[in-house]
């Protein structure tokens, strides 16, 4: 079949849509620039409703009430469609409001599927050879920061989808084969596919214009059941005191009318003649439990629809309700459907008629073209069309990564009145300490289906990216978790929903500096209450992970799962404790972000100068211990993890990880200017390296520039560096075509093996997909290529270049006979990561691997997914494909390189 539709308009709807574009591109600019200050002001809630419906809230934390916390066997996706969730929803394509009182997404059925298809499928660890996978193909196209403009593709089979087959050859295969995907079944073969995008635009905060855009991709015509939904989280039947009112939605022309006593009158409407069905969202009690239940349950209209049976109501009402148009679309051919959601406030007057004509065509023809000019706008003139692609898409995925998550851990830890009482094993067991906590927020989510809840260290890096096109919310998400209602009263900031007390590395001031900065430098205001909460935080982090109180920290998992050679968050395997580079690493990073924010704040407030004299010499005290305590190792040139046992022995860890990098990232500049306006931190500084001169080589580093001094505090001094770099820029050990490894290639013929007690333990290179059990073999910091750290080093390599200039210049690639200064070697890193979305030579995307579907066909080919890591040697993108929200910094990377 020829692929001309992509060369189509993607509106595709009337002339007028260019006659107005063509008007909006001359005359509105900063149409969305100015939304998002009517957002951060309070003016216009343009923010209030989003794409914040999860792609998956089964198989989660929240809605596991087992005796065991497997919270994918206790809910899982089967159940997904009858059973009530209590905590938050899920769907495809989905928006709701920002406290998720309403929910709106997309249904299909292709009239050979067992079920209705109303959210993705894919499998939990128990049964992924690799842990937790999604296996279906979407997209994040298009999102303006405050979601005026939004698009989202889905390529969904027109053949039966293949949910056993999937099931059982990825339970069969072992760690050492790779997952089985959608693609690998045949389903789209012959192109047999439909291709499904929504776009989605504002007329206004709480006036949506939706267009479903339906093509029959393959060579013979095809029906499908399209089915727009729209229902209200169930917040009545928890037997809470007060909270019993139900809303409803009835039927209304040719469309839904939903009720709601504090949200007011939402009305659906769409074109054609669709016919309404309604039913509860309920838990089908008969079915999940074997007990009777009410009436015309959650499931209702997917059982009417797929087997005909009585199950919904006759009476046209319920607490959901759908359109159900029957679609028959020849090959090739397209069906457009036209919607638009709108609402009015309690009291208000009736809601006006909706039009699906002339007003939604201008409405859908300007809100695109706005977004077009504001990424015009974004991304320099430089970059090239495939570079602003990638941002576009990255964006789109940052964005339609903001979820709406609910989590109440006391009413989770005790539960509901109506409900069977949790196991006693509840009050021991995961989250019991977090019993403060108290989330109904929207949150920047890791990847809204393998990853829907928060965790702290994406976050910070997340705000890192949006802070790009939307700082406003970068600065409330980075203070949202350390508000009383989420840091815990003894400072640690919570983690991830499946332990909040596990430790995360501390980058929240990280993150916060490079938000500030990205904001322009001038919001004092939030760089002062961000540094009071992380004083707090710091303090939690030397009490509880320095045993020893000798400025070497522990730490534990750390985010980095099964770098090392046993896991490091449970009980070691021999008596003793685990010192760690990483861990030492961050909190000398901690202490110098610290330093920097009280710098920069001591310059409107001398108060904080203070603040600023004793993170520096904190900073020296630990930056110095990791020497005195071994964590270096002088003749290999690398940091280590030292393992020191109960009877005083000390063990190195000899693996070359990017452990032994961060270590780079502990490092600042500080300048004779800042110096001269601060005076008593200056005295400090003179005090301090005179009467502890021992310090001087983290403190000590100066060279002359630009007319003043500047000042290197380092983790790393410079024989160390250009030492550290050696290996670091050496494509035999950490170097890749696409980024720096997370472990060095030279484990692949040399793993390491220590032997502790009976046991022996190995770290062995592993390129891809990780054949260990550790945290469920889901993903590897065994030597793919993660972007956060890469980020975060080249970053730090660019700190060095600051202060060096071209003073110092390294080999490049190692041992390759050529030199480069530092800023050529942070260029470069960079430029590899990006090349990981772009075509080489021969037409093939690195990201896409040996898919030869995303490879080669037009269809696919131009559509991005953002994994969670990438290969260390091809770069293909593996673990959970939706993980824009570090992935992202790919488009920091390009408006850094090209800017």
């Amino acid at each position: 079949m020829p692929r001309k539709w992509f060369e189509r308009s993607r509106l595709n709807l009337t002339e007028t849509c260019a006659t107005e574009n063509s008007r909006v591109i001359e005359d509105d600019g900063n149409a969305e620039r100015r939304r998002l200050a009517e957002a951060d002001s309070g003016e216009r809630p343009w923010r209030g409703w989003g794409p914040y419906l999860s792609e998956r809230a089964w198989g989660t934390v929240r809605e596991d009430y087992s005796p065991h916390g497997n919270a994918w066997d206790y809910f899982p996706h089967d159940q997904a469609r009858s059973r009530c969730y209590r905590w938050n929803e899920d769907g495809m394509a989905g928006i709701c409001d920002d406290r998720q009182t309403f929910c709106f997404a997309l249904a299909l059925w292709n009239g050979k599927d067992p079920i209705l298809k109303e959210r993705m499928f894919g499998l939990g660890g128990d049964l992924g050879n690799h842990g937790e996978d999604v296996k279906e193909y979407w997209w994040y196209l298009d999102s303006t920061p405050t979601h005026s403009w939004m698009r989202w593709r889905y390529h969904y089979p027109q053949g039966a989808f293949p949910y056993d087959d999937l099931v059982a050859e990825n339970t069969r295969r072992g760690r050492d084969e790779p997952e089985y995907e959608l693609v690998d079944t045949g389903v789209f073969d012959e192109d047999r596919y439909w291709a499904v995008e929504v776009d989605y635009a504002k007329a206004g905060p709480t006036d949506l214009c939706v267009l479903i855009r339906i093509q029959n991709m393959g060579p013979d015509p095809a029906t499908l059941h399209v089915l727009p939904t729209l229902w209200f989280r169930n917040t009545w039947a928890w037997g809470l005191p007060g909270r019993d009112y139900m809303p409803e939605i009835r039927a209304k022309d040719n469309g839904l009318l939903a009720e709601h006593r504090l949200l007011g009158r939402l009305a659906l409407t769409g074109d054609g003649t669709p016919r309404a069905l309604f039913c509860n969202n309920e838990t089908n009690g008969p079915r999940i439990w074997g007990k009777p239940g009410r009436e015309y349950p959650k499931d209702g209209i997917g059982d009417h629809i797929i087997h005909g049976a009585d199950s919904v109501n006759p009476d046209g009402v319920g607490t959901k309700g759908a359109l159900h148009y029957l679609l028959s679309v020849p090959a090739g051919g397209t069906h457009e459907i036209r919607l638009r959601l709108n609402l009015n406030a309690p009291g208000a007057k009736d809601l006006a008629p909706a039009d699906l004509k002339a007003d939604f065509a201008s409405t859908m023809a300007r809100r695109k073209a706005e977004a077009d000019v504001y990424f015009a706008s974004l991304v320099p003139a430089a970059a090239t069309a495939e570079e602003k692609m990638i941002v576009r898409q990255a964006v789109a995925g940052l964005m339609w990564g903001k979820q709406f998550f609910h989590f109440d851990v006391a009413r989770w830890l005790t539960g509901d009145p109506v409900s069977e009482p949790p196991p006693d094993s509840r009050r021991f067991g995961r989250n019991s300490h977090w019993w403060h906590m108290n989330s109904c927020d929207v949150l920047s989510m890791p990847d809204p289906w393998e990853y829907p809840w928060y965790a702290a260290w994406d976050l910070a890096f997340h705000c890192v990216a949006i802070a790009r096109v939307d700082p406003g919310f970068a600065k409330e998400q980075l203070l949202l978790l350390l508000r009383e209602w989420y840091m815990h009263p003894n400072g640690q900031i919570p983690a991830y929903e499946w332990a909040f007390g596990d430790v995360n590395p501390p980058v929240h001031a990280w993150a916060a500096l490079r938000v500030f900065v990205l904001d322009g430098s001038r919001d004092f205001d939030f760089l002062a209450r961000v540094l009071h909460k992380l004083l707090l935080n710091f303090t939690w982090w030397v009490n509880r992970k320095d045993a020893e109180g000798n400025n070497v920290f522990e730490g534990g998992f750390l985010g980095l799962d099964n770098v090392g050679p046993f896991d490091r968050s449970a009980a070691l395997p021999v008596g003793g404790r685990l010192e760690q580079s990483d861990g030492t690493a961050w909190m000398a990073m901690y202490a110098l972000n610290l330093l920097d924010m009280s710098l920069t704040l001591a310059v409107h407030d001398r108060v904080y100068e203070d603040i600023a004299a004793k993170f520096l010499e904190h900073f020296a005290y630990i930056a110095d211990a990791a020497y005195e305590f071994g964590l270096w190792d002088e003749e290999e040139a690398f940091f280590y993890d030292v393992l020191r046992t109960a009877d005083g022995h000390q063990i190195p860890l000899k693996v070359r990880s990017v452990v032994g990098l961060l270590p780079l990232t502990a490092t600042t500049i500080i300048s004779s200017s800042t110096l001269r306006r601060l005076p008593d931190v200056a005295a400090r500084l003179r005090w301090f390296l005179t009467n502890k001169p021992e310090y001087g080589d983290v403190v000590g580093a100066k060279k002359s520039r630009g007319g003043q001094q500047l000042r290197l505090l380092s983790m790393v001094g410079p024989d160390q560096l250009i030492r550290i770099l050696q290996r670091m820029l050496d494509e035999d050990e950490f170097l890749s075509p696409y980024g720096l490894r997370t472990l060095s290639r030279a484990h692949k013929d040399e793993p390491f093996t220590v032997q502790l007690g009976d046991h022996a333990y190995t770290v062995g290179y592993e390129p891809g997909e990780s054949t260990s059990g550790l945290f469920g073999g889901n993903s590897n910091w065994r030597g793919p290529i993660w972007m956060p750290v890469n980020y975060i080093l080249i970053e730090a390599v660019r700190r060095f270049a600051e202060f060096f200039g071209d003073d110092l210049q390294v080999e490049y690639p190692a041992k390759s006979g050529r030199m480069a200064t530092l800023a050529a070697v942070a260029d470069d890193l960079s430029h590899r990561l990006v090349k990981l979305f772009l075509d080489d030579e021969h037409g093939h995307r690195p990201v896409f691997g040996e898919a030869d579907l995303f490879q080669h066909d037009p269809a696919w080919h131009d559509l991005l997914l953002f994994y969670e890591y990438f290969h260390g040697d091809t770069g293909a993108g593996l673990g959970a494909a939706h993980q824009t929200g570090w992935t992202a910094l790919v488009l920091d990377l390009i408006l850094t390189l090209r800017g």
